[in-house]
């Protein structure tokens, strides 16, 4: 089937990132897939949260707010304020957090957190996975700064990427906007390491049930593209100086 983008079914959004772009975190990246723009910062604080005092070990954990202008169609109340936090809200943050902490050690990071913001400035779909992906680049950036000051050892595992995949009609679609997420009759989020590591898997069949089959072709799709994803994530960080094999952390302490 065409795309309103003209991409072909197996190709993802064309990926901008600008790092460093919020001066005041020790990571940052302003991440653009496609129209869906994240501005992702790291912020690292000493200490960690009271049932983690003692145990020698980090935390990671993340928050994700839409602008109220990032929908296209009108300006929406920001959660928080003049209503509360809403279910998806807190379930996509929860996904970012369990997301990133997979790709720490926090044992190696040591009694510190790491707070991932996602803040979408403009949404045309895939906003969770482009938090996810751009959230990674961002704790990269802080980590190789804690490193080089020599704050902390390497505490990273490998690079870590999400991307949606559906199904429309018989067609299987990799990196959904806005238009085809809404028309899907199978919606799946995938989420996972470099080298076919998957974290998670967030997926619903709206209209039939799916077969395995296509189940698994789903999940393929999906990581070929997060294995574009995590070889950009290498390449853009290695342009900012970031090697992420100096990142790593060391075998005995996983």
């Amino acid at each position: 089937m065409a795309r309103k983008d003209g991409r072909a079914q197996t190709d993802p959004r064309a990926i901008e990132a600008v790092p460093g772009f919020h001066r005041n975190a020790e990571g940052s990246v302003l991440y653009r897939a496609g129209n869906t723009v994240v501005l992702c910062t790291a912020s690292v604080d000493m200490g960690v949260p009271a049932w983690m005092i003692g145990k020698g070990s980090g935390w990671l954990t993340a928050e994700y707010q839409m602008h109220p202008r990032s929908s296209p169609e009108k300006r929406e109340a920001r959660d928080g304020r003049s209503k509360a936090l809403s279910g998806r809200t807190q379930e996509i943050q929860r996904l970012i957090g369990r997301a990133l902490r997979a790709a720490v050690d926090l044992k190696a990071l040591g009694e510190r957190t790491i707070t991932i913001d996602c803040d979408v400035l403009e949404a045309d779909g895939g906003t969770r996975t482009a938090s996810v992906t751009g959230g990674f680049l961002a704790l990269a950036l802080a980590a190789h700064r804690l490193v080089r000051r020599g704050d902390a050892r390497p505490f990273l595992h490998s690079p870590v990427a999400a991307i949606s995949v559906g199904k429309i009609k018989n067609d299987l679609l990799l990196d959904l906007v806005y238009v085809e997420d809404r028309d899907a009759d199978v919606d799946m989020n995938v989420v996972a390491m470099e080298g076919d590591q998957v974290i998670e898997v967030q997926g619903t069949a709206e209209g039939a049930p799916m077969s395995r089959a296509e189940l698994d072709g789903m999940v393929n799709l999906a990581l070929s593209g997060i294995a574009t994803l995590t070889r950009m994530q290498r390449s853009l960080l290695a342009g900012e100086g970031v090697d992420l094999n100096q990142l790593k952390a060391q075998q005995e302490s996983v």
